[in-house]
């Protein structure tokens, strides 16, 4: 045990000046300001939101006119969304055929990336890379 009975731990008294004096700073580089501790100068100035406000000359129904438009551009994604889920609907695809799809391609990954993990203790353990080990057990390296 560090300092045990024999010899007790030393633990420096907090000198109060040490705690009043900035910490030294490494030495200067050009091209980087420094500046001074606390807050800068952007911010202690008013929050700003990140949302644009309307113009003081801009009329409501300016603002007005740009939601509407955006409302109809996103119903006509929409329309175009429905269309190509119908499309692939008609020609025999489903939604839970596509999950189901999803989950297998999951558990090959995970199956595969345990047989890569192996294959590198492997090859580490008889001093080889893992492409040396692949011929041996069948595998191609492209897969």
């Amino acid at each position: 045990i560090p300092g045990g009975p024999e010899r007790p731990l030393s633990i420096p008294a907090l000198d109060p000046s040490a705690l009043q004096t900035p910490p030294r700073r490494g030495p200067w580089t050009p091209g980087l300001k420094r500046t001074q501790p606390g807050l800068s100068k952007s911010c202690r100035g008013a929050f700003r939101s990140p949302r644009p406000s309307p113009k003081s000359g801009q009329a409501d129904g300016a603002s007005e006119d740009s939601l509407h438009l955006d409302i109809q551009k996103l119903k006509e994604k929409r329309d175009m969304l429905d269309k190509e889920i119908s499309q692939l609907t008609s020609e025999g695809y489903s939604v839970d055929e596509l999950e189901d799809h999803i989950s297998q391609l999951h558990e090959y990954n995970d199956i595969k990336d345990v047989g890569q993990m192996l294959l590198g203790k492997l090859a580490m353990i008889r001093g080889v890379t893992t492409k040396e080990l692949y011929p041996e057990f069948g595998l191609d390296v492209n897969d």
